[in-house]
């Protein structure tokens, strides 16, 4: 195996870079750099030849144009051993690059800026940096690629050890690379789409109004966690994406996929009232079991457990506030297995972390900060995009259909019914109070059903409906659903309205004597 004798060095990011350097030096490797990397490694004693000397070429155009050059990607290119390959490379005096050190410029956190402008995501657009990275990676037979400094460790001990890498290894980063610049290239596609459809100094975060949705769309996820299994424990499973940027596991056994998609579940429902007064929410398969609000968090956790005191167990716990020894303690008397909060006193961390296998999650931030899209797999390997379900409670007042407008009382139980039912699965119902749920109906093929497993519910936890509001994620068809409720005493509701049988429910809700509302518009949730 022969051995590295030159490596180019060119890195934005300069972490690790004086070790590693240092190490290739003392393992008698040759160091071409550029502009700023040349300079720190200068000022810490180390021989570094100039890129435009060995190029014999000077940079130009404000530095856009210094390693697109033939000496710079023949070096990397040609292939070692092949006769036609190395005679060329003779004939035009290009000498072998070994090893490349690059890493790119920062696009991605620099249109994350909220004062960036189109000009600066131009100017962070690397050309050099990932055309010598593909032509070191597509060599790698010869060539190893580095863009990581978190690889560097592994890479000078091979070099210092034997003095050149593996081809396991070289392979390894050869597809690290490729797979960064495709996430690079796609952060780039997804900007300047969005960029070219609308005023650089308010781009959308998805589709504009009346735009088309992009003919093709990159996703290039990082793997965040291998996950013990999915659903069920035949089926593999693994989290991608930035999930450690809105969670912090606090404490517990790993997560489960299930645990995952439940505590976004509840996390997302508790951020509906993350402004409102101390709130609470019990989810089980991303339905919520129970929820409410309360002077304090604990006053909120009874509230929602009277809600259904069966379901919960195994189920996940979400709080709006830092969540305190006092609702601890009483949490703690059921098996949960999250609980999420975007903060935890520090005698309830204590408490709480004497239950070994209990996850406990800091809420970073809640999820739908910021997101644009939602993506969902439908299987066929295809997905399914669309915008996050962020309409709340509007600007304007809910057009009042029935004869009775609502009491201040039931406006109250209305809206709070109304933001926390977009979180159940479709068909749904909630019958609410002013500051908890008092009868949830989930996932059923039909509305009345939902209605009458609400009230069944309620019924079993031993809590009264009489002056509740039913409120309904999408229209009534019938006026079956809507008597049903009243029957039980719901004395208002909340809807969507649209159905062609509108006049029959609000003739219905008349004769019960109920207020009712329209909203104008739908939550389903599937």
């Amino acid at each position: 195996m022969s051995k590295i004798q030159r490596a180019l060095i060119s890195v934005f990011d300069k972490t690790g870079l004086l070790d590693f350097a240092q190490a290739l030096t003392a393992a008698g490797v040759e160091i071409i750099s550029t502009g700023g990397t040349a300079k720190v490694l200068r000022e810490h004693g180390l021989m570094v030849s100039d890129l435009s000397a060995y190029t014999e070429f000077p940079e130009m155009l404000d530095g856009r144009v210094k390693t697109l050059h033939p000496r710079i990607h023949g070096g990397l290119l040609y292939v070692r051993g092949n006769k036609d390959h190395e005679a060329a490379v003779r004939k035009h005096d290009i000498k072998p690059i070994d090893l490349v050190v690059v890493n790119l410029y920062p696009f991605a956190r620099t249109v994350a800026r909220p004062d960036a402008t189109l000009a600066d995501a131009i100017e962070n657009i690397d050309i050099g940096g990932p055309s010598m990275l593909r032509s070191a990676a597509k060599n790698h037979e010869s060539v190893t690629a580095v863009m990581d400094p978190a690889d560097y460790g592994v890479v000078a001990g091979q070099i210092v050890a034997q003095g050149n890498t593996t081809p396991e290894l070289r392979r390894a980063l050869a597809a690290k690379v490729f797979a960064r610049t495709a996430a690079y290239d796609g952060q780039i596609a997804a900007y300047l789409s969005r960029a070219f459809g609308a005023p650089a100094a308010a781009l959308p975060a998805g589709p504009a109004p009346g735009r088309d949705w992009p003919a093709v769309v990159q996703l290039t996820l990082n793997r965040a966690l291998e996950l013990r299994y999915g659903e069920n424990p035949h089926q593999r499973a693994a989290l991608y994406g930035s999930f450690s940027d809105f969670f912090r596991q606090l404490h517990g056994k790993e997560l489960s996929y299930n645990n995952i998609l439940d505590l976004t579940a509840a996390a997302g429902l508790v951020a509906e009232f993350a402004a409102d007064a101390p709130t609470l929410a019990i989810v089980k398969h991303t339905n919520p079991c129970g929820a409410a609000q309360g002077a304090t968090l604990r006053e909120a956790w009874e509230k929602a457990l009277a809600t259904d005191r069966q379901a919960p167990f195994g189920g996940i716990i979400a709080a709006s506030r830092t969540l305190d020894l006092a609702c601890a303690e009483a949490v703690a008397e059921i098996f949960s297995e999250v609980i999420i909060a975007p903060d935890f006193a520090p005698d309830a961390l204590a408490l709480l972390q004497k239950k070994r296998n209990l996850r406990l999650i800091k809420a970073l931030k809640w999820p739908g900060s910021g997101q644009s899209l939602e993506w969902r797999s439908v299987g066929a390997d295809s997905l399914l995009a669309q915008e996050p379900d962020a309409a709340g409670l509007p600007a304007q007042p809910w057009r009042i259909v029935s004869k009775r407008p609502p009491t201040e009382a039931e406006l109250a139980a209305m809206t709070f019914g109304w933001k926390l039912v977009k979180h159940v699965k479709s068909n749904a119902i909630v019958f609410a109070a002013a500051d908890r749920t008092l009868g949830i109906g989930a996932g059923q093929m039909s509305r009345v059903d939902a209605c009458r497993i609400a009230v069944w519910k309620a019924q079993e936890a031993g809590l009264s409906l009489a002056g509740s509001a039913v409120c309904s994620d999408a229209f009534f068809p019938f006026p079956d659903g809507l008597i049903a409720a009243a029957k039980a005493g719901a004395t208002a509701a909340v809807q969507p309205g649209g159905s062609v049988r509108d006049a029959e429910v609000i003739a219905a809700a008349d004769e019960q004597g109920m207020a009712m509302a329209f909203t104008g518009t739908r939550h389903f949730r599937h």
